[in-house]
């Protein structure tokens, strides 16, 4: 086994394969939590109609309000990028596709774990003690920030000051050039 270090950079592509490349794999994610989003919002809607639901505290209805809109509003920045591509689709602006792309998934994750949270939340408030729903809660947020947000973060970090490379690249914009 080699001791070099593999990176994702790819040195024989181009600028145009490097940026059909990101399209690629951000339309792969898009895909993996689309399909999810979308049974969780599902489910959401049908709450409301529940005989139960309408017994329910004004804490539960607002919790439910709340997580109702979240995972709307992350399967509208699931489906913009598809939107997006039809305006732009041969206009010569791949990057700012890529860029924008990018910058839904990102608010699209924000609101899916204020959904899941909101839906966790709301089933451990019919089983719990409603302190230990919220805290359990907190709990699954923080679950969230440390696999999502905490670890990716410290190993861009790592990478960044183990590369000896001159430049770097803007967080949240991609240049093709830079990965």
């Amino acid at each position: 086994m080699s001791s070099k270090r593999l990176t994702y950079q790819r040195d024989d592509e181009t600028s145009g394969e490097r940026l059909d490349r990101h399209w690629d794999e951000l339309l792969q994610e898009l895909r993996l939590v689309q399909t999810g989003t979308q049974i969780l919002f599902a489910f959401l809607l049908g709450i409301a109609f529940q005989n139960q639901f309408h017994t329910a505290d004004q804490f539960t209805h607002t919790v439910y309000a709340c997580t109702l809109l979240a995972a709307a509003l992350a399967v509208a920045l699931f489906l913009a990028p598809v939107s997006v591509h039809r305006l732009l689709y041969r206009k010569g602006l791949r990057d700012q596709l890529v860029t924008v792309t990018d910058r839904l998934a990102r608010g699209g994750m924000t609101f899916l774990v204020a959904a899941i949270c909101g839906g966790v939340l709301i089933a451990l408030d019919v089983v719990l003690p409603r302190p230990a729903a919220i805290a359990l809660v907190v709990g699954v947020l923080v679950w969230f920030v440390v696999f999502w947000l905490a670890i990716p973060a410290y190993l861009r970090h790592r990478h960044a000051a183990s590369d000896s490379s001159p430049g770097g690249r803007e967080p949240g914009r991609y240049d093709c050039e830079a990965e």
